[in-house]
C-alpha cells in the first residue's frame, strides 16, 4: 500500500505545485516538461516539511512508478533539502553541548556534507584529533513532523470517506503505520540505539560498514559518530566493482538484516548509503528501523523458501499465517483465496520470475487481499517499505539485475538444505566415488527411516556413508574408500574406532553371556568409577542413552520438589524427549531476553511446552527469572559447556550455582556429551561448578548404549525401593530399562573409564591436536579470506559460516550459512575426510598428527572447492 501513497503523494504536490516558487536547483522554465513539473514537485515537497521530503525520498527510488526526469529530479531530496543556516547551526551545537560549540570540536564545518527531511550532517573534528559526523535535527522540525502527520491524516481520511474507488487502499490505515515509523526519526537517542545496534550486528561483515556511535556526545537532538569517507550513491559509477555486483551487495545486505538480524534499515535510500572505492556498502541514517521478531523472521524464511521450491499451497499458508490480518470472509471463502493467491505467487516466482518487480507483486498480492477484506499485518508494512527501498535503489543501480534469482540465492543460503544445483554436483561426484553407498541408501529407503543419519531431522543426509569396516579414527565404506572420521557416533569413540582396550573387555563379557535384568559385577564396578569421578556425586542410576538420564533426572526433580515447571537453556538439546526438545535447535519464540519456550517438533505435548522456562546461556541478569518463577521450579536444566558452540562460561555457571543453591532448587548437569571427553569428570572439573545431578551418556559405554544420573543421595534415591508399595507408590518414581546396566555395555564402559583414569597425557594430546588444528583451518579461512567463526577446545570443533560472533543461541543459528556448511561436508567427503552434516565435530584420541594433516589439506581444498562454486557471496 505504499506504492499508493507515493503516487498519492507525488500527484497530491505536483497540483499544488503549478503555483509553486523557483525549483531548488534553479533551473528555467524553457526545461522540458517533465522536467518543470518535478522541479515543482521538489520546490513544494521541500517547502511543506520532513513528512513529505521523506515521501519525495521513497518516490525518488521508484524508476518504476515516475517518469525518469521525476525520479532523477526528486534525488535531490535524498540528501540535498533545506538547510539551517551557520549561526542557528552554532546555537543548536551549543545548546546540546551546554556550552561553546569550541569546548569540544577542534574544527566545525557549518556547511552540512548532507541535509535530508529531518536532519543535517557536519564534519567535525574532536580536541583530540578524531574525526566525526555530527548529526543534527533541524530546528522545527519535531513540530513540523506532527502538524504535516494531522494535516496528512486528515486529507487521506476525508479522501477515504469521499471517493468510493478509495476505500480498498485502505489509506488512513496505511499511513497511521507509516506515521508511526517517521515520529521516532527526530528522536537522536533512540536513533543512536538502533545504529550501534545494527553496527554490532555488521561488526566482521566482509563489505558492510556501519559508523561508530559516540555515546557520550549524543543527546535528544545531536548525535556524534565515526566520520566515515564514502562515494555518495549516486555516484556508483566511481566504485571500483562493477554496478551489478554493487545492486547484489545492496540487496544481499538489506536480506541480510531482515532475515538474518531481525534488525534492518528501515529506509535504505541512495541518500542513506555511501561506497568506498573498493564497494564496500557504508550505511546511514537509522531514524527508521524495522525489527522482526523470531516468529516473523521464520515465516519469511519459510514463505520465501516454498516460493522457490514452487510449494505453492505451502507458500500460501505460511504467507497467511505469518502477515495477513485475515476476518471472518477470508475464513468463510478459504479455498477461493488459496486459489487466487497461488496463482499471484505462482505468475511472479515461476512464470514471470525474470522480469520480477516487486512492486507488481506487491500490487496483486494487496488485489488479492481486498477481494477478501483482509490486510498485511502492521509489520509487513514495514517490511514492504524496505524491500521497495531497497530493490528500488539496487535497480537503478542495475537495472537489468534479477532480483528473483539474487533473492533466491539469498534464502536458499539460509535454509537448511542443498539448493538443486548443488545436489546435482554432488550426485555425479559420489556416483562415482561411492556407487555401493549410494545403492544401499536407496535400498534402505524402501523399508527403513534412519532419524539418526539419512533421514535426519532438519539436517537430512543426501549422500549417506555405509560404513563396512571402522578402526582408530577411521572408516572404511564398501567401495574401498578410507575417510579420516570426525564424526564419532556423535561422541562416543574417543578412543576410536575398535579400540583394543574395550574390544577385549567386550569380547570376554560376551563370552561369558550378556546379562541383563539380573545383577552382575560390570555395572557395581561402572558406578563406583562414575561417582568417584564427580567430587559431589553420593550414587548412580544407570541407564542406556542420554535421553533416558535426562527423563529420569527431571522425574527424580519433580518427585522430590512436588513441583513441575522445569528451567532450560536456549539451544540446549537435552535428547529427544518432549521436555529436552523445547527452544533446543531448530526454532526459537520470543523476546531474545526473556525467550518463550516453543516445541522442539510436531507432536510434544503442549503441557510439557508450556511448563518450561526459558533463559539465554551467559545471561546473568535473566537468571533473575530463576526468583520469578522459584515456588514452581522442579530443576534447573542446562549442557554447563554447549558444544554447539563450543564455550564454557564459568562466571555464568557460577551465578548460577550460587543463585540454584539459595533458591533451593536442583541444578541439573547434563553432561552426556562432555561427561568424560573434555576432562575425566567432564566440564564440570573444568569449570570448578558441581550439580546436584549430572546426566552422562556417549563415552561411558565404551561405544555401546549407555547413560547414567549420578549424584546427591537423596535425589538419587528418590528412584530406589522403600520395600514398602504402598510408599513407594506415594514418595518414589519409577526408573525402568531392561537393558539399563547389562554386563556387556557395562563392561566395555568400566575399560573405557579405567583406561583414561590411568592415561591423563591423552587429555593434553587431545587439546594440544585441538589446538593445531583449529590453528590450521584458521590459516586456512584467512588465506582465502572467508569470514567463518570457527571455535575449538577439548576435542570439540564448531564451525559456522558467518560475519557474527556466536552470542546467543539463536542468533548464531540466524546468522549460519546452512547450505554452505551442509555443502563443506560433501566436499571434505569427496577429499576422503567424513564430516557430518550439522553444525560441529570430533577428534578422537586415535586421530594421528599425520590425520591431522590430512584433515587440515582437505579443508583447503574444499574451502577452493566452494569459491570455484560460488557458495559466498563476494
Amino acid at each position: 500500500m505504499l506504492t499508493h501513497l507515493v503516487k498519492a503523494a507525488s500527484c497530491a504536490a505536483w497540483g499544488a505545485a503549478q503555483h509553486g516558487t523557483a525549483a531548488l536547483t534553479g533551473r528555467r522554465d524553457e526545461t522540458p516538461r517533465d522536467r518543470r513539473r518535478a522541479l515543482s514537485v521538489l520546490t513544494f515537497l521541500a517547502r511543506m516539511g520532513p513528512v513529505y521530503i521523506k515521501l519525495g525520498q521513497i518516490a525518488a527510488t521508484r524508476s518504476d512508478l515516475l517518469p525518469p526526469e521525476w525520479f532523477t529530479t526528486l534525488r535531490a531530496l535524498q540528501d540535498q533539502a533545506p538547510h539551517m543556516k551557520p549561526a542557528t547551526v552554532r546555537a543548536v551545537v551549543e545548546r546540546e553541548l551546554k556550552g561553546p560549540l569550541e569546548g569540544t570540536f577542534r574544527t566545525f564545518q557549518m556547511q552540512p556534507v548532507a541535509s535530508a527531511s529531518v536532519a543535517q550532517v557536519h564534519a567535525a573534528e574532536l580536541r583530540d584529533g578524531r574525526k566525526v559526523a555530527v548529526k543534527l535535527v533541524k530546528d522545527g522540525v519535531p513540530e513540523q513532523i506532527e502538524e504535516s502527520l494531522r494535516s496528512l491524516s486528515t486529507l487521506l481520511r476525508l479522501v477515504h470517506r469521499g471517493l468510493p474507488r478509495a476505500r480498498d487502499l485502505e489509506l488512513p490505515r496505511r499511513f497511521d503505520e507509516i506515521a508511526r515509523l517517521l515520529r521516532p526519526q527526530a528522536d537522536m537517542r533512540n536513533e543512536a540505539r538502533q545504529q550501534q545496534r545494527l553496527r554490532d550486528n555488521f561488526a566482521a561483515h566482509p563489505y558492510v560498514r556501519v559508523p561508530e556511535v559516540l555515546p557520550d556526545l549524543v543527546t535528544d537532538r545531536m548525535l556524534v559518530m565515526e566520520f566515515m569517507d564514502g562515494i555518495p550513491a549516486k555516484r556508483a559509477e566511481e566504485v571500483d566493482l562493477p554496478r551489478e555486483r554493487l545492486a547484489q551487495r545492496l540487496q544481499d545486505t538489506v536480506y541480510t538484516m531482515l532475515y538474518m538480524h531481525g534488525l534492518s534499515h528501515g529506509d535504505p535510500h541512495p541518500g542513506n548509503i555511501m561506497f568506498t572505492p573498493g564497494g564496500d556498502l557504508i550505511l546511514l541514517d537509522f531514524g527508521i528501523t524495522v525489527e522482526l521478531s523470531e516468529d516473523e523472521k521464520w515465516g519469511l524464511s519459510s514463505f520465501y523458501y516454498a516460493c522457490s521450491r514452487k510449494q505453492w499451497d505451502t507458500a500460501v499458508d505460511r504467507f497467511t499465517r505469518h502477515f495477513v490480518e485475515a476476518g471472518t470472509e477470508l475464513a468463510a471463502r478459504r479455498a477461493e483465496y488459496d486459489t487466487q493467491m497461488a496463482q499471484v505467487l505462482r505468475h511472479h516466482f515461476d512464470i514471470n520470475s525474470t522480469r520480477w518487480s516487486t512492486v507488481s507483486y506487491f500490487n496483486d498480492v494487496n488485489k488479492v487481499l481486498r477481494r477478501f477484506n483482509a490486510r498485511y499485518t502492521t509489520n509487513f508494512t514495514k517490511v514492504e517499505l524496505v524491500f521497495l527501498s531497497g530493490e528500488g535503489f539496487a535497480a537503478q543501480l542495475d537495472p537489468h539485475m534479477d532480483i528473483w534469482g539474487n533473492a533466491r540465492k539469498f534464502t536458499d543460503r539460509y535454509s537448511p538444505y542443498m539448493s538443486e544445483e548443488v545436489e546435482e554436483r554432488f550426485t555425479e561426484t559420489f556416483t562415482q566415488q561411492m556407487p555401493t553407498s549410494l545403492q544401499m541408501r536407496d535400498g534402505a529407503r524402501r523399508t527403513l527411516v534412519a532419524p539418526t543419519h539419512i533421514d535426519r531431522y532438519f539436517f537430512p543426509s543426501a549422500f549417506p556413508l555405509f560404513v563396512r569396516e571402522a578402526s582408530g579414527g577411521r572408516l572404511r565404506d564398501f567401495d574401498g574408500n578410507e575417510y579420516v572420521d570426525l564424526h564419532g557416533g556423535y561422541g562416543p569413540h574417543l578412543l576410536g574406532y575398535a579400540h583394543p582396550v574395550i574390544t577385549a573387555a567386550i569380547r570376554e563379557a560376551a563370552g561369558r553371556g550378556l546379562v541383563n535384568g539380573i545383577g552382575n559385577p560390570h555395572e557395581v564396578e561402572l558406578a563406583e568409577r562414575l561417582v568417584s569421578a564427580f567430587p559431589t556425586a553420593d550414587k548412580a542410576v544407570l541407564c542406556n542413552s542420554g535421553t533416558e538420564a535426562l527423563l529420569l533426572a527431571v522425574r527424580m526433580c519433580r518427585g522430590y520438589r512436588r513441583r513441575t515447571m522445569v528451567a532450560k537453556f536456549e539451544g540446549h538439546y537435552h535428547g529427544f524427549s518432549d521436555q529436552g526438545m523445547v527452544s533446543s535447535w531448530y526454532r526459537f519464540s520470543g523476546d531474545r531476553n526473556r525467550p518463550t519456550p516453543i516445541a522442539g517438533c510436531l507432536g510434544t505435548n503442549p503441557s510439557t511446552v508450556d511448563g518450561t522456562l526459558v533463559l539465554q546461556y551467559g545471561d546473568v541478569p535473566g537468571l533473575a527469572r530463576l526468583r520469578e518463577h522459584a515456588e514452581d521450579l522442579a530443576c534447573v536444566v542446562l549442557e554447563p559447556m554447549p558444544t554447539s558452540v563450543v564455550t564454557l562460561n564459568v562466571p555464568f555457571l557460577t551465578e548460577l550455582r550460587a543463585l540454584c543453591t539459595e533458591l533451593g532448587i536442583p541444578l541439573v548437569f547434563d553432561e552426556v556429551v562432555s561427561g568424560f571427553r573434555v576432562a575425566y569428570g567432564g566440564a564440570q572439573t573444568l569449570a570448578g561448578v558441581h550439580p546436584e545431578l549430572t546426566c552422562l551418556g556417549k563415552v561411558i559405554g565404551g561405544g555401546l548404549p549407555c547413560g547414567a544420573v549420578v549424584g546427591r543421595t537423596d535425589l538419587i534415591d528418590m528412584a530406589k525401593s522403600t520395600q514398602d508399595p504402598f510408599r513407594d507408590y506415594e514418595t518414589r518414581v519409577f526408573a525402568g530399562g531392561t537393558f539399563s546396566g547389562n554386563s556387556l555395555t557395562c563392561a566395555a564402559g568400566t575399560a573405557t573409564l579405567r583406561h583414561l583414569d590411568e592415561n591423563p597425557h591423552l587429555y593434553t594430546q587431545l587439546e594440544d591436536r585441538t589446538q593445531r588444528l583449529a590453528d590450521m583451518m584458521g590459516e586456512a579461512l584467512s588465506k582465502r579470506d572467508i569470514t567463518c567463526r570457527l571455535s575449538a577446545r577439548n576435542t570439540f570443533f564448531s564451525l559456522n559460516f558467518s560475519h557474527r560472533e556466536a552470542g546467543l543461541y539463536r542468533e548464531r543459528m540466524a546468522g549460519s550459512n546452512f547450505k554452505a556448511t551442509i555443502a563443506l561436508a560433501y566436499y571434505m567427503r569427496k577429499h576422503k575426510v567424513y564430516l557430518p552434516e550439522m553444525h560441529g565435530f570430533l577428534l578422537s584420541a586415535a586421530h594421528t598428527p599425520k590425520d591431522l594433516d590430512h584433515i587440515a589439506h582437505a579443508f583447503g581444498k574444499s574451502l577452493d572447492d566452494m569459491l570455484t562454486d560460488g557458495l559466498f557471496v563476494t
